[in-house]
């Protein structure tokens, strides 16, 4: 698995202290109110497991299924909701937490979908935030580490379902995806 890999562009160490500092900032805002920690599978949940293990809070865990990219490079355009019920958040403090912001697609239709079924508050926490434009409008309140626009994979982030296991963010070698 290794070696598909073309380089390494945030290594173990250097993401566990991100985690720390970005447990500590939203605790910041989160300390003393119960939440809510929604999270994206399957790509948000090696992050989300090692990023609320820093939060030593009373807090709940859902996960919704959500899909855009359909195992490719590219997001789709469509964000499917594969569920068939959201969890209950009426009248709570979300933290919505994804791997990665890319298109904007995912991080938006979620959050609105949430707000819609009666979220008090939706803050957003990703891992990764590209440097590219977005089709929609939309930051994250917490981003671990910005990224130029290249198709990374490992710590949750796959190429169709592998790679998510890598301990590290890394790039893909062309001729991994190109098979």
């Amino acid at each position: 698995m290794h070696e598909d890999v073309e380089r390494v562009l945030i290594d173990e160490q250097v993401i566990g202290k991100r985690l720390d500092a970005m447990a500590e900032e939203i605790l910041g805002e989160f300390r003393g109110t119960e939440f809510v920690a929604v999270l994206i599978l399957k790509g948000a949940l090696v992050f989300t497991a090692d990023l609320l293990r820093r939060m030593p809070v009373p807090l709940e865990i859902e996960c919704l299924n959500v899909a855009s990219y359909h195992g490719e490079t590219e997001s789709s355009g469509k964000v499917d909701f594969l569920d068939r019920k959201l969890p209950d958040v009426q009248g709570r403090s979300v933290l919505l937490v994804d791997d990665i912001l890319d298109t904007g697609r995912t991080l938006h239709a979620v959050r609105a979908r949430l707000l819609e079924n009666g979220a008090r508050k939706v803050r957003t926490c990703v891992l990764l935030t590209k440097d590219k434009e977005r089709a929609e409008e939309v930051e994250a309140d917490y981003s671990g580490f910005d990224i130029g626009d290249e198709f990374v994979v490992g710590y949750g982030l796959d190429f169709r379902g592998r790679f998510r296991n890598l301990p590290y963010i890394g790039v893909l070698k062309e001729e991994v995806i190109d098979l």
